[in-house]
């Protein structure tokens, strides 16, 4: 991992540095090249070749996360905690037509999204780094250095994301040791409108401060959660959960209804989104989509029809769980390839798959769950609604 430094950055945003980085882009950089092409740049570029290396390994990792990121600057850490393109623009779409202040900018991809759609905005830092490649990769906006616990700006709405890692890269679990402190940073922004986003895993107790909770996942994998507050939460909601996948992203909030029957399974189980799950809205998508709950404690559903553009499980068989019947009944099915799902009990897919022995040409995937205190499985096909 290189270190940036303040020269780096200049290089890299100078006429010359734009002509090496073009240079050493047309290099492969394969598993296989790696080494001869790093020897060939050091060649052509002297003491310079180490920051356009990087750089260019970084912008080829950052496309899968970042629109068109050919132009931009980073470091790996930065990078890595970037928010992805369609999780900022889906965040900053709060903020259309306001005057907002990005408090932690870093390199300023949560800025960029901001630019797109606020009225007036900002990004400060105490990164000096980071701050001057924020100012090559959102052009045209003012950004300054800045302690975030110290308002240096009078806009109405501010934007957070507090560093979750100490600089060995460990995460950081409790919130008053985030830089800045979560209570910190809600206290030091009582007057204005507030948006805080965390890792999801966060217990949200530890925000009472929050008016609204969003949970948000991108293709399948929860990002993260934001922590609104007065004028940017939505009055009557405090739970939501925003699933962002192509056209057909959509929201759930706990303002809708919630009655859920718990049920034995039907022709079909659902396993809902993770942010669904993150978000205490199991039972609300349930009551959405008329499907029921085979346990009140686990957040698996059934239901006669599955949602639309999910992948679902029709259920072939199921039944009391032990191994050894799960294992005469994959053989007499010829299942050869199996994936397995877990809640609620304590089994590693794992090792099981190994004790299974499987062999067939048959493909399935088999739900582990419990009823009350009662093992059950579900043996399912799998398919895309």
């Amino acid at each position: 991992m290189y270190a940036f430094t303040s020269s780096d950055v200049a290089f890299l945003r100078s006429a010359a540095g734009t002509a090496a980085l073009a240079e050493v882009d047309a290099l492969p950089f394969t598993d296989s090249s790696r080494l001869h092409d790093v020897g060939v740049a050091r060649k052509l570029l002297g003491e310079s070749f180490a920051p356009v290396v990087e750089t260019v390994l970084l912008r080829r990792r950052a496309a899968a996360k970042l629109d068109s990121p050919s132009s931009w600057l980073f470091t790996d850490d930065a990078l890595q905690q970037a928010t992805a393109s369609a999780v900022a623009r889906h965040r900053a779409a709060r903020f259309a037509g306001r005057d907002v202040h990005d408090v932690t900018c870093s390199i300023g991809a949560d800025l960029f999204a901001l630019s797109q759609v606020a009225a007036r905005c900002v990004g400060s830092d105490l990164d000096p780094v980071r701050l001057a490649m924020a100012r090559n990769n959102v052009p045209g906006r003012l950004v300054v250095r800045a302690d975030a616990l110290r308002p240096v700006s009078r806009a109405g709405a501010v934007t957070a994301d507090p560093a979750r890692r100490d600089s060995a890269g460990r995460r950081k679990w409790n919130p008053s040791d985030f830089v800045p402190p979560l209570d910190e940073l809600a206290s030091v922004y009582a007057g204005v409108d507030l948006a805080v986003k965390c890792a999801p895993g966060i217990d949200f107790a530890v925000a009472p401060w929050a008016d609204e909770i969003e949970v948000v996942s991108l293709d399948g994998a929860v990002r993260e959660a934001c922590l609104w507050t007065r004028g940017l939460a939505t009055p009557g909601v405090s739970r939501r959960a925003s699933v962002l996948h192509g056209s057909s992203s959509w929201t759930l909030t706990d303002a809708e209804p919630d009655d859920c029957p718990v049920a034995p399974p039907g022709a079909w189980l659902v396993d809902p989104d993770g942010a669904v799950v993150r978000a205490g809205l199991v039972r609300h998508y349930a009551a959405r989509h008329g499907l029921w709950q085979l346990d009140e404690r686990i957040a698996y559903l059934s239901g006669d029809a599955p949602p639309p553009g999910i992948r679902a499980f029709r259920v072939l068989e199921h039944g009391h769980y032990t191994e050894k019947s799960l294992k005469s009944l994959l053989r007499t099915r010829g299942v050869g390839r199996l994936e397995i799902l877990v809640r609620g009990l304590d089994v590693d897919p794992n090792t099981l798959r190994k004790r299974l022995k499987l062999s067939g040409s048959s493909e399935a995937t088999v739900v582990l769950t419990r009823v009350g205190s009662r093992p059950v499985f579900l043996l399912c096909q799998a398919e895309r609604t």
